[in-house]
């Protein structure tokens, strides 16, 4: 028998996607050439380094965690290797004897400090059962003042193989753009269809539950922080290519902020258990649609700001009264 079709639960569903819809109507009605090909491109290279950040602290929020350090992480891998694929006189000169590294080895390099970072602070969240905001607000501190140590210059002269994934293009299309999405399905993959996502959200429900229920908390915590940092690391080295060189002061800089915003929209509660990938795709997209359209009705950064932290704040407040009325 066919299953009478839910108004009421699809729109439930599919909100964040309608109001995305509305949202580039509006923009596109408002100023024409938004719809260009070149534009929508455009749109999309600009918020794949932070989409590609959000689709890993989308985790660590599902977890009831927050994951500060993706900014700071991502200017820390990016600066490093952004170093190893200089002339090798830079290269030696920051790590004598290695000289200058293949791109892709480099790349496998970036994905080793990043996982390495995030399994130095999930274990401290894991193990100290400190607040995930404390450890990784200083994780954030510690991985900037790194950077920072390690060069105390922008790094740039980068090899073109090591610039091909941030700049380059395939049929046309961005690689940045191919390697969002990607990573977006890697990450709703992960979410829906491996034990490791199903574990993740029984932790974000209720640990203790999940405890008993033998899930391993402390192990799938650590492996949340990993993920979390390897897309930071990709995101990295993804921005150092696109720019063509990595700053230690600014890589990254404050990018944890958007991404974690993009999560939030996109419907992933801070109370824990609940997330979809494709809400925080919409989520990602909804940011970027703003972002663009605001700069191509040329209205002040300033402006662009606060329309952003409104939709943040009703967001969070849409969400907990959604989980008060299931209460």
């Amino acid at each position: 028998m066919n299953k009478t079709f839910d108004k009421k639960r699809f729109l439930s569903q599919n909100s964040i996607w309608l109001v995305l819809i509305a949202l580039i109507i509006v923009m596109g009605v408002a100023q024409p050439s938004f719809f260009t090909a070149s534009n929508l491109l455009t749109l999309l290279s600009g918020e794949a380094v932070k989409g590609i950040m959000a689709f890993g602290v989308m985790f660590a929020i599902l977890s009831k965690g927050i994951d500060l350090t993706i900014g700071a992480s991502a200017g820390l891998v990016a600066c490093i290797t952004a170093a190893l694929v200089q002339p090798s006189d830079y290269a030696n000169a920051v790590l004598p004897g290695v000289g200058t590294l293949p791109a892709p080895v480099v790349f496998l390099i970036g994905l080793a400090l990043g996982a390495g970072i995030g399994a130095i602070y999930g274990a401290i969240i894991a193990y100290t059962k400190i607040p995930a905001f404390i450890a990784t607000l200083g994780g954030q501190l510690i991985c900037r003042a790194s950077a920072k140590i390690f060069t105390n210059r922008p790094v740039s002269n980068l090899s073109d193989s090591f610039r091909y994934p941030g700049n380059g293009r395939i049929a046309g299309i961005p690689v940045i753009i191919i390697v969002f999405f990607i990573m977006f399905a890697i990450s709703a993959f992960l979410l829906t269809q491996t034990r490791f996502g199903k574990n993740v959200y029984a932790i974000g429900g209720n640990d203790q539950a999940a405890r008993v229920a033998g899930i391993n908390v402390e192990k799938n915590l650590i492996l949340v922080y990993i993920w979390c940092s390897v897309c930071a690391a990709i995101a990295g080295m993804l921005l150092a290519g696109r720019a063509g060189s990595a700053d230690p002061a600014n890589s990254g800089l404050n990018y944890e902020l958007d991404a974690i915003a993009a999560a939030t929209v996109g419907g992933t509660s801070h109370t824990g258990g609940i997330c979809r990938a494709s809400g925080v795709l919409a989520g990602i997209l909804i940011l970027g649609v703003i972002n663009n359209g605001l700069v191509m009705l040329k209205v002040d950064d300033n402006m662009t700001n606060i329309v952003k932290g409104l939709i943040i704040v009703g967001s969070v407040v849409l969400d907990m009264r959604k989980n008060a009325r299931k209460a």
